[in-house]
């Protein structure tokens, strides 16, 4: 015949309850019932609680808990908390407290009160939780629906400007119809290589084979130079601009005949207190070089619209062998 807990002797029914305490993941607490200082006094502390603070159940019976917070915990839900516990309920909250070492963590945690015969409270139970690594995750989840939202918006006006751009500088409905779609699929494939990092950034490397990779046959393209990041805020201007540089090679350039080749080599360099990207874009064994007559969207962007958004400065060339153009713009450090 089954037994219930009613059932069994109270020196059984106490040790597995106190078997079950002791092995809980959750980090528990048992303090005394008085709120006001120097209480609660820790009268009980698992072996989870010293995995997760450092500190044995030797170092904290008879403290307060209040020895765990610091200058990050948050004082408003502490009162919040004090507040729950003098009208005798249960509290949920979540918290900075601060390890034996010093180093910070983010804890979760359910005090709930436990009362006498007589229901006055005896004593609290805490049961305790680190969540600073879902926090964290949190955060981040945050932080970047944040930043999808302004890249959105921004996205959503960059194709207005492209829109009104490429209409004015279309001569003809079937130029402006490949060249607006040729636009936006590059801006596509920037904001591609953005989501798929982690960072939420780009290569410069990956933006240049994105839209040189095609035309990688037979070595005509070179690309030299070292692994850089860039910020959406930079990686789509700059993706905008290498989509005009090879729309440009394929028109009117190097690209433009099968001998033709492009070489693009960059560079990270310190000015005064700032990072620069420095790029040239180098072009051999096309047609004859000539700079542009009539400056279109792709001149202006490059020209104009780049230096406006990034602090861009651009130099543009025709070298005996092709046109040479050369582009330096501020980038975050680190």
């Amino acid at each position: 015949m089954s037994r219930t807990n009613e059932d069994w002797p109270d020196g059984v029914d106490l040790r597995l309850l106190r078997a079950a305490v002791e092995a809980a993941g959750e980090a528990i607490l048992i303090t005394t019932a008085e709120l006001d200082e120097p209480g609660p006094i820790i009268v009980y502390a698992n072996p989870a609680f010293a995995r997760m603070t450092g500190y044995e159940a030797h170092e904290v019976i008879g403290r307060s808990p209040r020895f765990l917070q610091g200058p990050g915990t948050d004082r408003a839900l502490l009162e919040g908390t004090r507040a729950a516990l003098t009208a005798g309920n249960a509290f949920q909250g979540e918290t900075l407290n601060y390890r034996k070492d010093g180093t910070a963590y983010m804890v979760e945690w359910l005090i709930t009160p436990v009362r006498g015969p007589d229901e006055r409270i005896t004593h609290w139970v805490s049961a305790q939780r680190d969540v600073t690594d879902r926090r964290a995750f949190e955060d981040r989840q945050a932080m970047m629906v944040r930043e999808l939202h302004h890249r959105v918006k921004n996205t959503l006006a960059t194709v207005q400007a492209v829109l009104n751009a490429t209409m004015r500088s279309a001569v003809s409905l079937p130029e402006f119809g490949r060249a607006f779609t040729g636009r936006i699929v590059s801006l596509a494939r920037t904001h591609a290589l953005i989501t798929e990092d982690q960072a939420q950034v780009a290569s410069f490397e990956s933006l240049l084979r994105a839209e040189l990779d095609p035309y990688s046959e037979n070595s005509r393209i070179t690309l030299r130079g070292p692994d850089l990041r860039l910020p959406s805020e930079l990686a789509v201007p700059v993706g905008m601009a290498l989509h005009e540089l090879t729309t440009n090679a394929l028109r009117h350039g190097a690209l433009a005949d099968p001998n033709g080749r492009v070489t693009v080599t960059w560079a990270v360099e310190d000015r005064s207190d700032d990072k620069w990207l420095a790029w040239v874009w180098k072009e051999h064994d096309g047609p004859p070089p000539s700079l542009p007559t009539r400056e279109g969207f792709g001149m202006r962007l490059i020209n104009r619209i780049l230096a406006a958004q990034t602090g861009a400065e651009v130099d543009v060339a025709a070298d005996p062998d092709g046109l040479r153009i050369s582009i330096g713009l501020p980038v975050p450090n680190g």
